[in-house]
């Protein structure tokens, strides 16, 4: 049980060398944290024994450092003090209870989270939503407190140190998030674990990936997210899609459940959007049991790390007739460099060498010549959850600005009280809002939709859906930018969050697809599809 003080006792524990204060009703012995304070020791000894909640709200983001540093601290409470946050077991403790089943609408809505404005989608505050039910909020609940414990205190730190601990791949893949983000439905004959929150397979559907890709999302890292879930989201769909049942036992287990990694080769030096010039080869050698692969990838995501590479290469003629999917695996013969890209720092971006590999026969994707065919079959797949990410990178641009500027004074006033400012939060609302509402229209489609039928009508939408929320993103991080100030500019600390999606956007506007490239195939595809459909253009 912790200790109680009263604001007198903590009073007196105010030297160098015997250090109290308080924040937020809880007290934190901070004696031999001084010397770790990066604003120096003076300015804790200025609050020595004293509640220090305004100072520290100013200039903290009370979430990341108290994960960090909180627990290792704290010595106890203030006897009168009212706990301002619900603890996290007692709030949770019902999350893995099975879903109860209602005809009450009011089951379906509800507050969660901090509520900011405009800080989470819609259905977070209040507002009913037909896409949502009692599962997803269940869903919603675990993802938020995992994230919040295990994943957002960390991300400057394996930013910094551009990887993440191994560990955490099998903490995702316990908590069922690998198999959440491969698409519908469940793997449930090669994922080692169970969907999250006590979801059945069966009723795993479209939103319930989203809400994992969204609280994910969350962490203010495309680095970090990369790093984990990457790899798996776009180089393990055309084993698990078009692989030999051999092939996919052998692998993709092993990925889902967070002891191997994987990685997508398609990019080329010469071959980035346009799949069908690629020219990394791979020819059947003269006994026909291997294939003899040649050739180069470049900003291959996860590459460095992977024990697997989906290796999009050509087996016949020019175009993309001539191309095969091929599963290598490292070994001999195989070179992974780390690329130095101006964010990302923590997925590995990888320059990739293949130097006469010997690949079995069998690791051979489905058929040869028809790697295209695969390569295209998860483009929707990949960008829609681009997309999903890039709406909620998007909001925690506008929340923490909220946040930020709800505290920070200047001429005497809150950020939040100069209209030009408000200004800035107001467009970046308007943006994220009706974004997210194409994003889960666009995820309706694909939960009702036959896949045939998505590839057909769904491509030039989710093109045109992924050039608005990457062109909402960088917008909504330059006017972070703006509010934050030089805050926006550093590395660490309040604004944290805001300097490194600036650096990380660009990962977002160019790779599946780039946002010229989305807005020419969006209307192209629109057109033919009229046409067929027998439009009076």
């Amino acid at each position: 049980m912790a200790k109680s003080f009263t604001v007198e006792q903590v009073a007196q524990h105010n030297k160098p060398d015997d250090c109290y204060i308080i924040i937020d009703g809880k007290v934190y012995d901070i004696t031999d944290f001084q010397k770790h304070h990066p604003g120096g020791k003076k300015i804790l000894l200025k609050v020595a024994g004293q509640d220090a909640s305004e100072q520290f709200a100013q200039f903290h983001n009370k979430g990341s450092v108290m994960q960090m540093w909180g627990s290792k601290l704290y010595v106890g409470d203030i006897a009168s003090a009212q706990p301002t946050e619900t603890a996290v077991s007692s709030a949770t403790s019902h999350l893995h209870a099975k879903e109860t089943k209602s005809s009450d609408p009011a089951v379906y809505r509800g507050q969660f989270g901090e509520q900011v404005p405009f800080g989470d989608p819609a259905w977070y505050q209040n507002w009913a939503s037909p896409y949502y039910n009692e599962s997803h909020r269940r869903l919603r609940a675990v993802m938020r407190e995992f994230v919040d414990h295990e994943v957002m205190p960390f991300c400057h730190e394996w930013d910094e140190a551009q990887n993440v601990p191994a560990s955490l791949f099998k903490r995702f893949a316990e908590v069922g998030i690998l198999g959440a983000i491969i698409g519908c439905p469940w793997p449930t004959e090669y994922c080692p674990y169970p969907p999250p929150a006590n979801i059945s397979p069966e009723e795993w559907d479209p939103f319930h990936e989203l809400v994992v890709t969204d609280e994910l999302a969350r962490v203010g890292s495309i680095g970090v997210l990369w790093a984990v879930v990457s790899g798996v989201r776009i180089g393990l769909p055309p084993i698990l899609h078009f692989g030999s049942e051999e092939l996919k036992r052998r692998v993709v287990p092993k990925v889902l459940g967070g002891e191997k990694r994987i990685c997508l080769g398609i990019t080329e030096p010469s071959a980035g959007s346009d799949v069908s010039g690629l020219v990394t080869e791979a020819v059947k050698s003269p006994d026909g049991t291997h294939y003899i692969v040649n050739g180069e990838k470049k900003w291959i995501t996860n590459g460095v790390f992977a024990d697997y590479f989906t290796v999009a290469c050509r087996t016949g003629g020019k175009g993309h007739g001539g191309v095969s999917m091929i599963v290598v695996e490292r070994t001999e013969g195989v070179t992974t460099k780390r690329m130095k890209c101006t964010g990302v720092w923590p997925s590995g971006t990888t320059y990739i060498t293949f130097e006469d590999v010997k690949v079995p026969v069998a690791n051979l994707i489905g058929k040869e010549h028809e790697g295209f065919k695969y390569t295209m079959y998860n483009f929707n797949h990949e960008r829609l959850g681009i997309c999903q990410n890039a709406v909620r990178f998007a909001r925690v641009c506008l929340e923490e600005s909220i946040k930020y500027g709800s505290k920070r004074r200047t001429f005497g006033k809150r950020l939040v009280d100069h209209p030009v400012i408000r200004a800035k939060l107001a467009h970046m609302a308007r943006q994220i809002e009706s974004t997210q509402r194409w994003v889960e229209d666009v995820t309706y489609q694909t939960k009702i939709l036959p896949k045939e039928e998505q590839d057909k009508f769904l491509g030039g939408s989710i093109a045109l859906l992924k050039a608005q929320c990457t062109v909402t993103f960088e917008f909504c991080v330059r006017e972070a930018i703006q509010i934050f100030g030089g805050l926006g500019y550093t590395r660490g600390g309040q604004g944290e969050k805001i300097e490194r999606l600036a650096r990380d956007v660009k990962a977002y506007t160019i790779p599946g697809g780039s946002e010229e490239i989305m807005l020419d195939q969006g209307i192209k595809m629109a057109l033919r599809q009229a046409s067929k459909q027998g439009a009076k253009l």
